[in-house]
């Protein structure tokens, strides 16, 4: 119990001095960390990879069809697009790692 009380603490501190985009890019670096790993690992490794970057951008997709974004609606509707291309691929029977490394590199790029 003690474990999680100071995980906890210490996830709240490291949020208040990272801003909420450099939070995101680790989300995505996190996500690509798993990603290149499963990638010539075996079967469970790379369904536990893509379950959660599956996981990421559905988040994302939800996010972004969210009425309270502030982001513009050009730019929201982008990046559904890409999330769908992305869902596309993971649903392929053989997923192409490296592409979707590829986009997850690129979003951590653009929030950091």
């Amino acid at each position: 119990m003690k474990t999680m009380t100071r995980a906890t603490q210490a996830y709240e501190a490291a949020s208040v001095r990272r801003s909420q985009r450099a939070q995101e890019a680790d989300v995505f670096h996190r996500a690509t960390g798993a990603l290149r790993t499963a990638r010539d690992a075996s079967a469970i490794a790379q369904v536990r990879a893509l379950a959660d970057n599956r996981r990421l951008w559905t988040t994302v997709g939800d996010l972004m069809r969210d009425p309270a974004s502030t982001l513009p609606v050009p730019l929201r509707a982008q990046i559904i697009s890409v999330g769908l291309a992305v869902q596309r691929e993971m649903d392929n029977e053989e997923p192409n790692f490296d592409y979707l490394i590829t986009i997850n590199e690129h979003f951590a790029a653009g929030l950091s």
